[in-house]
């Protein structure tokens, strides 16, 4: 890691802070801690250095094999730890699964078992599976959404994200037993924050052909709302009607705020 830092990084400062860092130990139940390898668990600079480290050890090195050994398309996308390599050829998605697993082998990396596989996906798959006797194309998942080869209402090919299910039940958790803190709040106040966790989410999960998810989220978290205020008084009729347009004062509705790749990525210039 330090020897990466300093490819890019003169002040020698710099590193001695790195150093310290990276022999710093994890506190847990008041017990200190120190691993001889990796960075500090939960450390704001980790997911930097994890980043540097990768990039070194897998970027820079998949680029190369791409140029020098693939053949036909390839796509390769990383997110900190989270990659997702595509290629039009199989026989190279092989080649390239077996060098990548050795080349992190010589950075003391290896890959998660459960997580890392190799699946037919893309506009051919269904076809390409259905002449074989095969089952609907698997799906895979990458950064809270799962990515489906489905089909528009036209019928052609259609990249579809929808959000993980067991994401959204994870949130709804946290918005629940917030809401019991904020039992005793005015609505008004509890309307703000709701406002502020719905649009949040929105924020990131409102992606084309994720629509319906969205109405979920909403529905699930306008019930919430209506169980907890239920619990403030016995004699408080809070109907579906009421909550309804409680709801609709304060929530924003679903709707879809990230635009299709081809206009995400389209250029465009006043000449």
């Amino acid at each position: 890691m330090v020897r990466f830092l300093e490819h890019g990084i003169g002040d020698q400062r710099i590193i001695r802070l790195v150093r310290k860092w990276l022999k710093a130990g994890v506190l847990e139940d008041g017990e200190l801690g120190v691993s001889e390898t990796g960075t500090p668990q939960g450390a704001v600079a980790s997911p930097l250095f994890a980043n540097v480290y990768l990039h070194y050890a897998f970027d820079l090195w998949a680029n190369r094999w791409r140029r020098r050994e693939a053949k036909g398309n390839v796509i390769i996308v990383r997110y900190a730890d989270d990659i997702v390599v595509g290629f039009e050829y199989e026989a190279y998605a092989r080649r390239f699964w077996d060098a990548m697993r050795a080349r992190l082998e010589e950075f003391a990396l290896t890959l998660h078992q459960d997580k890392t596989r190799l699946l037919e996906f893309g506009r051919y798959a269904a076809a390409n599976r259905q002449s074989r006797g095969l089952g609907r194309p698997e799906t895979f998942t990458f950064l809270g959404f799962i990515f489906i080869c489905g089909k528009s209402r036209r019928g052609a090919f259609q990249l579809q994200r929808k959000t993980r299910g067991d994401r959204m039940r994870e949130k709804l958790r946290q918005v629940k037993e917030a809401l019991w803190r904020r039992m005793h709040d005015p609505i008004p106040v509890q309307g703000k924050w709701l406002r502020q966790v719905v649009r949040g989410y929105f924020a990131y999960h409102a992606v084309p052909t994720n629509s319906r998810a969205l109405g979920a989220f909403r529905h699930h978290v306008v019930n919430l709302w209506r169980r907890t205020l239920k619990l403030r008084s016995q004699r408080d009729a809070m109907t579906w009607e009421r909550i309804t347009r409680i709801a609709n004062t304060w929530l924003p509705r679903p709707r879809i705020v990230h635009p299709w790749p081809d206009q995400r990525f389209a250029v465009k210039h006043p000449r």
